[in-house]
């Protein structure tokens, strides 16, 4: 049998699959704490140790993701809040980023300061549709010039003074990778260019300089941003499912939705997104988690009415817990019932704004009526009993007060064991794998 090991290297936990690439799928697992506070190599042997026990001491390949020390920051700088910044916000998502600050119009010494203040890893330099506005797109790749801005730029606008600009950032030492306009013309959405500098930019100066490993070992093993790997398995769960579907993730610290809609007559028609329609999307929500951003379900659940004043004051307690001990796990039957009440209002608020497009920026949100797949994630549906995990996503779908845009009829399944991230990875060199990997979420 030949196998391949997978592995997800988060800031809590770090976890490992083995897959078998003739398509039989999930052969064995291991989850162990990620050990960030030395080196998180030790973690990741570790875990591999464990799921390879049995299977003999061959050599395998391994393909690794990582999200560990707060994964890809981003930072998009534009022409126009809600055209070229906003398609550029769409596609940072796209490729799993955090999108931790977003700019438009030319850069003067305040924005620039604001810039610096967000700490991204990363600049996404958009700007003007091919042949049109090129003014701004050369004022701010000029300013990021003069002021020896160091962290590396991603260029991506008008392909009139891509050449040009290039020239002008790369001689003064800024670390600069050039990709295809994200908006080459008004209403055309076009990620792909960008999506693969960003993945690229990630690998060489990202993960080396969050100082997570000594040595380069890590960094030459680190494939993917988790969240980016997440996204091209939910993109290849939807072509084996053949139909629109949804992932909701529910982390310690954030709330992640991952949709793929089928394109039709709302891409050309007079609604469309001038910032062009992006049919494969996520959505990060900073302030809903199980642990770190547990306060922030609570206050966000009361702001939806999900919750009333009598819930409230036993829950407000209840998330200070978590998020003062991160690694809280409950130990009794009352404990998991509180887990699977706040796992399910994270979700169910991550979902609603996701429909309304709140985290993409899109006036329109996205239409989820026709997805007849919503997938649960996270180590509270993954761990939780079999009625907590199902009460949790049974939450999502029953949710239609608000009149946005949420399934209608869609099949709740938990990735109980945790093969998105793995199926992203193998994608591109183990098709057959991916779709055994795959299998057990579509029934």
């Amino acid at each position: 049998m030949r196998v391949a090991v997978c592995a997800d290297v988060g800031s809590t936990f770090t976890k490992v699959v083995v897959v078998d690439l003739d398509g039989g799928g999930l052969v064995a697992s291991a989850s162990v704490r990620t050990s960030v506070d030395t080196d998180v190599l030790h973690g990741l042997d570790a875990a591999v140790g464990v799921a390879l026990t049995g299977l003999g001491s061959r050599d395998v390949p391994w393909f690794v993701c990582s999200s560990a020390g707060g994964g890809l920051r981003l930072a998009v700088v534009g022409y126009e809040p809600l055209v070229t910044a906003q398609a550029g916000r769409r596609v940072g998502l796209s490729a799993g980023a955090d999108v931790v600050h977003v700019a438009a119009g030319r850069l003067g010494r305040v924005e620039l300061t604001a810039l610096r203040a967000a700490r991204p890893d990363v600049v996404l330099l958009v700007g003007g549709t091919d042949g049109g506005d090129a003014e701004t797109l050369t004022h701010n790749a000029t300013r990021l010039a003069r002021a020896r801005f160091r962290v590396p730029v991603v260029l991506a606008g008008n392909v009139d003074v891509r050449d040009e600009l290039h020239a002008v950032l790369a001689q003064a030492g800024v670390p600069v990778t050039v990709a295809d306009n994200v908006l080459p013309r008004i209403g055309v959405l076009a990620p792909l260019s960008a999506r693969e500098a960003i993945r690229q930019v990630f690998l060489r100066h990202v993960i080396g300089g969050k100082r997570l490993s000594r040595g380069r070992r890590f960094a030459g093993l680190v494939r993917a941003a988790t969240p980016d790997a997440v996204l091209t398995g939910v993109e290849a769960l939807a072509e084996v499912a053949g139909g629109d579907l949804a992932v909701v993730d529910v982390g310690g610290a954030t709330t992640d939705v991952y949709s793929v809609l089928t394109p039709d007559e709302r891409a050309s028609g007079p609604g469309r997104e001038v910032a062009g329609s992006l049919w494969r999307a996520r959505t990060v929500e900073g302030d809903l988690g199980m642990r770190w951003s547990a306060p922030g379900v609570v206050r966000a659940a009361v702001e939806e009415r999900l919750v009333g004043q009598d819930e409230r004051a036993g829950l407000v307690g209840e998330a200070a817990r978590r998020a003062a001990d991160p690694g809280f796990l409950p130990g009794d039957a009352a404990g998991r019932a509180v887990d699977a009440r706040i796992a399910a209002l994270a979700a169910t608020v991550a979902l609603r704004r996701h429909a309304r497009g709140v985290g993409t920026g899109e006036r329109s949100g996205r239409d989820l009526r026709d997805v007849r797949l919503l997938v649960g994630s996270g180590g509270v549906l993954r761990h939780a009993r079999d009625n907590d995990a199902t009460g949790v996503l049974d939450a999502v779908l029953s949710d239609h007060a608000g009149g946005w845009a949420l399934p209608r009829a869609a099949r709740p399944v938990v990735d109980v064991d945790y093969v998105l991230a793995a199926a992203g990875l193998l994608v591109g060199e183990h098709p057959v794998a991916v779709r055994g990997l795959l299998r057990p979420l579509l029934g």
